[in-house]
């Protein structure tokens, strides 16, 4: 029998890869085999015979999502980059905070309208986004190539052997791929939506251009420009950002149009008695987020963690104060260029303190 029709912006997105119900985001969880990513097992030559197919069949995929990664050899590989990219700049991002981006209890978080969901699926949508488009670039997908937009520039930069990253094509093989569909008045569909498109929208708005001369004894007498995407941490760095000044929202009727939309509960400054609406670069959420600073089904808690004195500890520990450890750490030092051509170092030991918070 034929699954029910999904509404969600991510019908079965990568569900084999992340473990998660239909309305989930590219992100781990915390009950995934690592197995079930084929470069984190055995390794998969993608260049043998039929083994892209085999790297599809892993993946949980919708029937549609499933045809177009079987028709693109270089698309399993380029999921499982996104899922790498999206989970270690979340967990980098929040090194500090309580909740520090863990597998664990990622499952139970994923059913929720938290801040923190909110930053998942803008992530894993950003990271998605990001690494299609570099894939493109560097030959690993035939469907797709440098930035084919119809310029001058990108053709003289192809002409200098310069291929600039393809957005154009990532944005729109990725609404294709995740397959939009009618949301009604689902407000947690239409929540996680719009965070998906803040992940994408803050890595179009990363697009830079990158220009290189070309001339005699470094002259600029021919200048090359290309567009490039930001580095992934930029991309981050932004989005967290966003998560920090996130809106809690509630859906309204909008009687002009007829149908429903995302309010926040906060006032315009300008507009005091009339709701506001969230820009499309806003994170959005639907509820309070817990402390997470006891184990619960979202997260570990924070007993363990390693703070700063100075900077976390008060915050990260939750009040119940935290252990301080001393241990000698080698180090490399006294660094000399020796002809010709390796660098000579010393070892030195010092003393290092560590801060962990108490149970």
């Amino acid at each position: 029998p034929r699954p029910p029709p999904r509404t969600s912006l991510w019908p079965r997105c990568l569900s084999g890869l992340i473990s998660l119900p239909a309305l989930s985001p590219l992100s781990l969880t915390g009950k995934e085999g690592l197995t079930h990513l084929p470069s984190l097992g055995p390794s998969a030559n993608p260049a043998q015979g039929k083994a892209h197919l085999k790297q599809c069949d892993l993946l949980k995929l919708s029937r549609k999502q499933k045809r177009l990664c079987q028709r693109e050899p270089g698309l399993a590989e380029t999921l499982r980059d996104a899922i790498r990219l999206s989970i270690m700049e979340c967990q980098y991002q929040f090194r500090y905070e309580r909740w520090n981006c863990s597998l664990d209890g990622r499952t139970s978080l994923l059913k929720r309208g938290f801040k923190e969901t909110a930053f998942l699926y803008a992530v894993s949508s950003a990271a998605l986004t990001h690494s299609l488009a570099r894939a493109c670039s560097a030959g690993r997908m035939e469907r797709c190539t440098c930035d084919d937009s119809p310029d001058l520039e990108n053709r003289k930069a192809w002409q200098w052997g310069v291929c600039g990253d393809n957005l154009k094509y990532s944005t729109k093989f990725l609404k294709n791929f995740l397959g939009q569909k009618k949301i009604g008045k689902d407000l947690r569909a239409k929540v996680d939506i719009h965070n998906t498109n803040v992940g994408i929208k803050a890595v179009k708005n990363g697009l830079k251009t990158t220009c290189k001369c070309h001339g005699v004894s470094g002259s600029c007498a021919v200048r090359t420009c290309w567009k490039q995407l930001s580095p992934f941490h930029e991309t981050g760095k932004i989005l967290k950002l966003r998560f920090d000044d996130a809106v809690k929202i509630f859906s309204a009727t909008n009687d002009a149009v007829g149908h429903s939309e995302l309010v926040s509960t906060q006032r315009r400054s300008h507009s005091p008695k009339s709701p506001a609406t969230p820009r499309s670069t806003d994170l959005v959420y639907v509820e309070d987020s817990p402390s997470f600073c006891r184990p619960s089904k979202y997260s570990l808690g924070t007993a363990g963690r390693t703070c700063s004195r100075e900077a976390s500890c008060d915050s990260l520990c939750c009040g119940r104060g935290y252990n301080t450890q001393s241990r000698m750490v080698t180090f490399s030092c006294h660094c000399q260029v020796q002809w010709c051509c390796y660098v000579e170092c010393q070892q030195c030991m010092q003393e290092e303190v560590i801060y962990s918070c108490k149970q």
